[in-house]
């Protein structure tokens, strides 16, 4: 199984980040975490993207606040699908780095998530993986059928109580 790569600016983006490790590591899927900064960094950044293929991974998952160019240094280096997580911040509340991670030129494209997006930005990456990967495919199936009847039960419980 190909493996996800998770790739934060700096450590401060560490709790939003994990939400996406612990998605993965509930479905039993491999991935590594990394800190690497567009702008501090940007030689080992490129150097991770440019042989993130050959290194086994099968989708890149990055997560930057503010100026959030991580995702798309890391785009401009693989072909590989590559999420952005813009994380929020304090002058911006995150809009900073959702413009930044969402406006890339044509050619270098970044599926984008939500302001603290991590959850889905992991979900996102194992339906990639799970075009070609029928077991995950039905792990993801059964999350769905899940969640759907965790809210049926809620439904029930609030009908219970109000719909009298």
């Amino acid at each position: 199984m190909k493996k996800i790569g998770i790739v934060m600016g700096s450590a401060s983006d560490l709790p939003v980040v994990k939400k996406a490790a612990d998605m993965l590591e509930a479905f039993e899927v491999p991935y590594e975490m990394h800190i690497f900064s567009a702008h501090r960094t940007p030689d080992e950044a490129a150097d991770f993207a440019t042989n993130a293929r050959e290194n086994g991974f099968g989708c890149l998952i990055a997560a930057a606040g503010m100026a959030a160019h991580l995702a798309g240094a890391i785009a401009a280096r693989t072909t590989l699908p590559v999420i952005g997580i813009p994380c929020k911040g304090n002058a911006f509340n995150g809009m900073d780095a959702l413009l930044s991670t969402v406006q890339m030129p044509p050619g270098i494209p970044v599926a984008t998530v939500a302001v603290d997006g991590a959850a889905n930005a992991a979900l996102l990456a194992l339906q990639i993986l799970a075009v070609e990967d029928k077991e995950l495919a039905v792990k993801l199936d059964e999350k769905r059928k899940s969640d759907a009847q965790n809210v049926l039960v809620k439904d029930a419980e609030i009908s219970a109580e109000y719909n009298k």
